[in-house]
Formats: structure tokens, sequence, C-alpha cells
């Protein structure tokens, strides 16, 4: 490429990661080509699906971050046409629903005081005498907050969602996803009135979120519109068969299926990738050493299953979700797409409701017929006591692969084997988003990867580490009441601080 040349980009997935770097790329003039195997829809995990009219994200896609250049970017693609919601969120556990973020004043009534009291004193040992060297989610946990807390609010949920014991998942996930927050001041600021620890009464991030008022889905079909309006092209229902780099110029060329069966060949400096590693090394086997390969090949993702039920809108709960910490049933968490935006439903009399199953890909859930799935959900919906019989009226079925990269004792060696062999050995080449890197990211994480990205490509130099976003984290959710929260947002930082 000549010097002052505009780059070209090949962008490999069309969710949130490689939308946004096409987008800010075709803002400074770039020529990108987005290559999406899906023959219907962007957006990836976070696209929204329709069925009868009824819209429903697979899973929950908040608009909220401590970035401003992604807020900055939400803004310019749907602008005033985002909706402001309350967030609610309860955890079902026992019987009864506790508030999410954890308030002392629910939680002690709820659990009784005798196991309120075997709780602080759980978190009184474990502060006094941590497990050394903790190597596994449960040892984290349980460091952080006590054993019976872990085996009340973290145990039965985690499982689910991994398919693992706990002891079998990375202590990794947990430093990167809980904040190690004081549960002895939660408590206290749960307990005292604000009035009386002079705490600020102004609303925190966590209380709203924002959100497309008709899903996830509908900011990226804007995204694409605009990198469209830019010149560039997003082209659905493209399989990638191979990616190789020209040794003596260092011409990537992709070359992909469209879904009338033809094989289009495809040309650029960069080639931006949001897919999962397994796959980009399928592409790329020709070129990868043995090793390598395999070590790509053998990482493990969660797939899951959201059944989409109908339901008629009586008495439904308003929360936004429900984690289901019950092991007697194998829903994981229930949306309520309504509660997310009304314009989700195309009739007032009903609602939505969003069922989630973690699974494996193959497995005994995931080849059950549509039909018997739709019939589990009813059924375990009723036993939970969330809806009465007979207020199911319709349902669907979608499966998500790949959904969550597993933090297995394993993963973060492959994924450093793969990554430090293609800095060195194919450049440009860049690995952005959640499947992409292999890293459990929120959306907003995802974006800024593709973001910096894009400027490291612009500037022609590798001015960001990538790898930082979401590393060392600032957790900003849990507001000043210090509540426990579950979450964290991404402070990226330049390769040379």
């Amino acid at each position: 490429m000549m010097k002052g040349t505009p780059p070209r980009v090949i962008c490999i997935g069309a969710g949130p990661a490689g939308l946004t770097a096409a987008y800010h790329l075709g803002k400074a003039a770039a020529s990108v080509t987005v290559l999406e195997r899906d023959p219907r829809l962007v957006g990836g995990i976070s696209r929204t699906e329709t069925y009868k009219s009824f819209r429903f994200d697979v899973g929950g896609h908040r608009f909220f971050s401590k970035s401003q250049e992604i807020e900055d970017l939400w803004e310019e693609l749907l602008g005033e046409e985002l909706l402001t919601r309350q967030r609610k969120s309860r955890i079902f556990y026992n019987g009864k629903l506790f508030d999410y973020p954890l308030r002392a004043l629910d939680v002690i009534p709820k659990l009784g005081l005798f196991e309120s009291l075997g709780f602080l004193l759980s978190y009184g040992k474990a502060r006094m005498f941590p497990i050394r060297n903790p190597q596994t989610f449960e040892d984290w946990v349980t460091n952080h907050f006590g054993h019976r807390l872990f085996n009340i609010f973290f145990k039965s949920y985690t499982e689910k969602v991994w398919g693992m014991k706990c002891k079998e998942i990375s202590a990794d996930w947990a430093a990167q996803r809980i904040q190690g927050l004081s549960l002895g001041s939660a408590v206290v600021n749960a307990l005292i009135p604000s009035r009386f620890r002079g705490a600020s009464s102004v609303k925190t991030l966590i209380e709203t979120f924002r959100y497309p008022p008709l899903g996830p889905g509908q900011m990226w079909d804007a995204a694409v519109e605009k990198i469209s309006a830019a010149g560039n092209e997003v082209l659905l229902g493209m399989n990638v068969k191979s990616l190789e780099q020209d040794p003596d110029t260092q011409v990537w060329r992709v070359s992909a299926y469209s879904h009338d069966g033809k094989l289009h060949v495809y040309e650029a400096e960069h080639v931006i990738s949001s897919v999962p590693i397994l796959d980009l090394a399928e592409y790329m086997v020709d070129c990868l050493p043995d090793f390598i390969f395999t070590a790509a090949r053998t990482l493990r993702y969660r797939d899951f299953l959201t059944v989409a039920l109908v339901t008629k809108d009586t008495d439904c709960f308003d929360d936004n979700w429900i984690y289901i910490h019950d092991a007697s049933v194998r829903v994981g968490r229930i949306q309520n797409f309504k509660s997310w935006s009304p314009h989700m439903v195309p009739d007032p009399e009903f609602n939505c409701l969003g069922l989630e199953y973690f699974c494996f890909e193959g497995d005994g859930l995931w080849e059950s017929s549509d039909e018997d799935l739709i019939r589990l959900a009813d059924e375990e919906l009723i036993k939970l006591g969330l809806v009465t019989p007979g207020h199911v009226v319709d349902g669907t079925v979608i499966r998500q692969p790949k959904a969550y990269p597993v933090y297995d004792e394993n993963y973060e060696e492959k994924v450093n084997l793969v990554r430090s062999w293609l800095g060195k050995n194919k450049p440009g080449l860049h690995l952005v988003g959640r499947n992409g890197m292999h890293k459990y990211n929120n959306q907003d994480h995802s974006m800024m990867t593709a973001l910096l990205t894009a400027e490291n490509i612009l500037s022609g130099e590798e001015r960001w580490d990538v790898w930082q976003v979401n590393q060392d984290a600032e957790y900003h959710e849990s507001g000043s009441d210090q509540r426990l929260a579950l979450h964290e947002r991404m402070v990226p930082r330049p390769v040379d601080s």
C-alpha cells in the first residue's frame, strides 16, 4: 500500500465488533468489505430475532458503557431514538425473588436470620483464613464472599451457564467478571440510611440503561446503513472458505462462498476477525503449523438456546431479566422483552419471555425438538410460579452456537500461543471481539477492541493494546451504596503506558 492511500480492510463477522470497525474505518475513507455468514441478520449474538411480529434478543443487551467513545458511537447511529429504561433484575432462589444487585434489607428477611448470620460468619472465616493461591472459580468466590454465599448465589447458576463444576473453571474468569466488594460495607450501606452516612442520592449508571426501541438489532441495522452510505459493503450469507497472505506483498486474500454457491475472492492489506478462533484456524489450516492449529481447534465454547414464549400479559413480572438459581429446573435466565421495550410486542395484551438454556452443541438439550423445548419452558415457568397454567399461547426456539468462550484450565495458554504466533508471522491480521479474542467481553468491550484496532490500522502502528480492554477494569455498576454487582467496564490504555 502506497503511503497516504486509504487502507483496504476485510472484516470477517458482522457483530458489534466487526460493524464498529467497519463504521469507524469508513468514516476515515478506508475501503471496507464485511463478510457475514448469517443470510438474514447482522449483529451476531446482539441481533434481534422476530417471530410473528414479536421481537426478542438472543440474550439481553443493555446499552451502557463507561467509555464516552462508545456512548458517542451509539448516539451517532441512533441518537434520540434510544430509549432510557429503568433496570430491574432479580435472582430466583429457594422459591423467592431477591433484588439484584443484592441488598441486605432484602436478603436477610428472605433468607432468615439464622441463614443470614451463617452467611456473615462464613464471610468472616473466608477473610481470616483465605485459600492461598486460588486457582478455580470456587476458590476465588469463596475467598471474597464466603462459602455459604458461593453455594447460594453463585454455584447453581454458574454451573448451568458453563456446564462445568465451579472447581473446573479458571479463577481468571471470576477475577474478570466479579467485583471484589467488601460485604461488610454493603451491609452497612443497606442498613444505614444515606442521610446518616453522607452518601450521594444521585442515580448511578446501574439504575438506568439505554435500549433501541426495536431491540439491539436496530442499532446494527443502522450501522450497516451508514457503512453502505460511506461506499462500503456488508455482505450476508458469505461462508468464508480460506484466508491466506501473500508472502511477498503481505496482501491478504479471503475466499468465500455466497448463498448461491459462487466463490468470491477479496483482497486487502488488513483482515479484522471477530469469528471464533477455532473457525479462523480452519480458514488458515494450510498456513498454520500443527501445534498452533491444535491449540486453536481445542478451545471450548458454551452454546445456548433461547425459547421465546408468547404469553398472556396478566400479572407478569416487570423485571428486565431474572437469574434462576434453582437446580430443579434447567432454565438459567429469563428475559422479559416487553420490559426492555414495549415496542418489542405487537399487542399490549401479550408479552414475550425469553427462557435461556445453556448447553453444548450436539447434546441432548441442543438436539431436542422445538416442540419439546417449548413444552419444557412452559412447564418450568409454571413450576417457578412465574406464570399460571394456560398463559403460554405460542413459542419458538433460537439456537446460538459459541455464545461464550470457556475459561477452562488451559484456555489462556492456548490463546496466548495462537495470539503470539499470529502477531509474529501474520502481520495485518487483527483479532477483535468476544469470540475473536476468546475473551468474555460485554458488547461495549467488544466494540472498544474494534474501535482501537481501527485506530491502529489508520495510524499505521500499534498505538493501542486491545488485549488490555476489560483487563484491569474499574468497577462502576455498584453505585454509591456498594451493592454486590457482577459486572465491570473497561479502561483501555496505550501500548506504551
